[in-house]
């Protein structure tokens, strides 16, 4: 599959001292406010945090995987079918080459698959939602990935309603914004390297788009966050665990009180060079309509806020031209 330019790794100033706070979602019912405070201040510090517990079952995270690795390994011919010309990678199949990080010229190294939200004919949001593909080469594939979708979606508000609690609004606050939104349930796949990439990575650094992204399968090395003083630190969840991290429309929410850090996926280490990484990212989005601007409380007295309102669809849109997708 990797054809041209493939990969020493990249050489970094990683170090291993700073950590991202590590949690148990079951702490979640046992001490609310405990949970949310050690969550929001690692969300401060890093725009990250891992999650213990979350009830994500480990059979539908291996059959999704599993299903995502059958589709990968299909031809090139036959994935391509399902690839939508000006669809801005929003659904199915995006070839090997095509996403560039913001401000990048290299693309990364990876294809994807994107599933979306199913909405009823009519719906309100269905020019910004399309209807998903499924892949009729692989069994099961969309079962289990909606599935998981729905599974993602109950997890994510868990989440947000944590987060509202640390930033003192009401619990629920969240509800009604990512009701019905533009959430994305990506499967990728980081394929195996032996030959120089030159200045290809896996994923050059980047923040997300979205409100949060939770994020399964970062267990094998390569994910790396951005501290504030500028080193690259690694993310190391073990197995199972859930990788959370804030997106840019959360960060304009809270007027940058909570951190979209920038990150990336690094180019593997020789001994695991011949291996591909797959990872299976949900983004989780605002309604297209929902008004992106600074929570009440989040600027300072005599200060304006640090980015002016916009919708989450707007800003999506803009987003996607910068990365190339549209």
């Amino acid at each position: 599959m990797l054809r041209k330019k493939f990969c020493e790794p990249i050489m970094t100033d990683v170090i291993t001292t700073d950590t991202v706070a590590s949690v148990s979602l079951r702490d979640a019912d046992r001490d609310a406010q405990a949970f949310a405070e050690e969550l929001g201040n690692s969300f401060v510090e890093y725009g990250f945090a891992i999650i213990r517990d979350h009830g994500i079952p480990q059979e539908l995270i291996d059959r999704a995987e599993d299903k995502a690795k059958a589709f990968f390994a299909l031809p090139e011919e036959v994935k391509r079918k399902y690839l939508v010309p000006g669809g801005g990678g929003a659904r199915g199949y995006t070839p090997f080459g095509i996403e560039t990080a913001k401000g990048h010229k290299a693309h990364d190294l990876k294809e994807f698959w994107h599933v979306g939200r199913d909405l009823p004919a009519g719906h309100r949001f269905r020019d910004h939602m399309p209807d998903n593909l499924w892949p009729a080469e692989v069994p099961s594939f969309k079962d289990t990935f909606q599935e998981l979708y729905a599974t993602f979606d109950r997890t994510g508000l868990k989440i947000l309603k944590a987060i509202a609690r640390y930033l003192e609004i009401e619990e629920n606050y969240f509800e009604d914004a990512v009701r019905d939104g533009n959430s994305v349930l990506r499967a990728l796949h980081y394929p195996p390297q032996s030959e120089p990439t030159g200045e290809h990575i896996r994923a050059g650094a980047h923040e997300d788009i979205n409100a949060i992204t939770l994020l399964l399968g970062a267990e094998e090395a390569g994910l790396e966050l951005k501290t504030r003083d500028g080193r690259w630190v690694p993310v190391s969840p073990k197995a199972g665990e859930l990788v959370i991290n804030v997106g840019d429309m959360l960060q304009r929410l809270t007027n940058g009180k909570l951190r979209s850090t920038s990150h990336r996926v690094v180019n593997p280490t020789p001994d695991r060079a011949s291996h591909a990484r797959y990872s299976m990212p949900f983004f989780l989005h605002f309604r297209s309509d929902f008004l992106i601007g600074a929570l009440p409380g989040t600027v300072p007295a005599g200060e304006q806020p640090k980015w002016a309102p916009i919708t989450a669809d707007d800003y999506l849109q803009e987003r996607l031209r910068e990365i190339k997708l549209v």
